[in-house]
């Protein structure tokens, strides 16, 4: 007998969804049937079927945003906005698809011409996050059926409902149950997916340490396509803001948007000693005006609850770790309410602690290190073994062009937060937060495979060196 799935509202404890976990193999097998049909189908249809999904989406938008908000517990605003990625992601794909993988037919010497054509890899996983349960695995999913894939879809297991809504609408879209199924399930589910001798690679979102474990168990199947997007210990360096204020609204942004559960987000704040206090009074100003509350509120709040009660006991562990090493609390992290997992948006200097560790806090964690000198900044925005997101407050051109050439970063900007990628760039990083497969506008690259070929409408062949003359052979 499968077991059950249930997912809770973390603002209520109220139940949201519940279901059957399923069974990987036969998901996979499914998935593989129904390759071949889809496969052949021209891009012009594959492309209007996705058109259709969006337009499905479109026409229930409200009722999708309502449930991400019911099952992540952010804001029901910015779960509007998830939805909206989630449509605009089409069009993006759709021309996506056609810079990075276009057909190109070049003249050869003698009449020959060389193609360039892509293929589908064939059935891909796709195992999805939490904190953007629609738009992620979305991003994977639409580049994948465009390319000609079939796709075997996992959601996160604290997210199954709006994994299995997405679902729905590609199928109401006419796109064929076959060509993408859904996998309920946890991590065992998870881990036999990616273990399937059925599929032709995986499309990851999620944590550095699930990343380098399936790192680890692709190892020997190097022919298989592993795409892995993962976290960041991202630094937002604030130096000589002509706009305090402006500084502090920024650095609010990047470090609290959806309750600091955003791979992007910023986790430490990187300062000038002796100028800082300044931002830090904004900051602080300003952190004491933000609405924690349920998703439908009124007013609406700027941040919800972290994902479950695990997650918000976590954060306060390392919370707790670095006070114990000499972290200074500037405003703590509290837990309003010990049964829900509500966290105050918190501040704490970590300059004089020793040993830090390099981990990403998926939470409302800033961390404040103060330096001397610009140089000590970027040295200190690169004292990760992650490489996401950096941003730089203020600053002249010529600093931000030295930030730009030294920071190891995969999102790189300048008087913008951390967080907020547009779906029209690439989206990855080095170090641990990803294998140097970018997703986004570059998702196409790993959604499909090239073919080069040599052309010649009148097979013509000739070996001009190394053979004997046959005028000297003897009979």
């Amino acid at each position: 007998m499968p077991a059950s799935l249930i997912s809770t509202n973390p603002a209520t404890g109220e139940e949201v969804w519940r279901g059957d976990t399923g069974d990987a193999e036969a998901e996979v097998g499914a998935a593989r049937a129904a390759f071949p049909d889809w496969s052949r189908q021209s891009v012009s249809y594959r492309i209007e079927a996705v058109r259709r999904f969006a337009n499905v989406v479109r026409a229930r938008e409200a009722e999708f945003a309502e449930l991400i908000s019911n099952e992540t517990g952010k804001p029901f605003w910015e779960a509007r906005t998830e939805v909206a990625a989630v449509i605009n992601k089409v069009d993006i794909s759709v021309n996506a698809y056609a810079e990075r993988t276009p057909q190109r037919k070049l003249e050869a010497a003698l009449g020959n011409k060389v193609g360039v054509r892509h293929k589908p890899h064939g059935v891909l996983a796709v195992l999805g996050p939490y904190n953007f349960p629609a738009h992620l695995p979305n991003g994977h999913i639409v580049p994948a059926l465009i390319a000609g894939n079939a796709v075997v879809f996992k959601p996160s297991e604290k997210t199954p409902g709006t994994g299995e809504f997405l679902v729905r609408c590609f199928h109401e879209a006419g796109i064929p149950e076959g060509v993408l199924r859904l996998l309920v399930g946890g991590p065992e589910e998870g881990r036999a997916l990616a273990g399937q001798a059925g599929i032709d690679g995986l499309l990851f979102t999620g944590s550095a340490r699930a990343g380098m474990a399936l790192h680890k168990q692709f190892a020997e199947t190097p022919h298989k396509i592993l795409a892995l997007e993962l976290g960041g210990n991202n630094p937002l360096v604030v130096w000589r803001a002509k706009d305090v204020e402006t500084a502090a609204t920024i650095a609010v942004q990047s470090a609290f948007l959806s309750a600091g559960q955003r791979c992007t987000a910023a986790r430490r704040l990187i300062v000038e000693d002796g100028k800082h206090q300044p931002l830090i009074d904004a900051i602080q100003q300003l952190m004491g005006r933000i609405i924690v509350d349920h998703p439908f509120a009124d007013p609406q709040p700027f941040m919800g609850p972290v994902i479950d009660l695990a997650a918000a006991d976590h954060l306060q562990a390392q919370w707790l770790d670095l006070m114990m090493k000499g972290g200074n609390a500037l405003n703590r992290l509290d837990r309003p309410y010990e049964e829900r997992p509500y966290l105050t948006p918190a501040l704490i200097d970590v300059t004089d602690v020793k040993d830090r560790v390099d981990e990403e806090m998926f939470g409302p964690v800033l961390q404040v290190i103060r330096v001397k000198d610009f140089d000590s900044a970027i040295a200190e925005a690169n004292n990760t073994r992650y490489g996401l997101a950096a941003s730089l407050i203020g600053g002249s051109p010529a600093q931000f062009d030295h930030f730009w050439t030294e920071v190891r970063a995969g999102v790189i900007n300048w008087n913008k937060p951390t967080n907020g990628a547009p779906s029209t760039a690439p989206f990855g990083g080095v170090g641990l937060s990803g294998n140097h497969r970018p997703s986004a506008f570059y998702a196409a690259d790993y959604c499909a495979y090239p073919v080069t070929t040599s052309e010649a409408e009148v097979a013509r062949a000739a070996i001009g060196e190394g053979l004997r003359d046959p005028n000297l052979l003897e009979d």
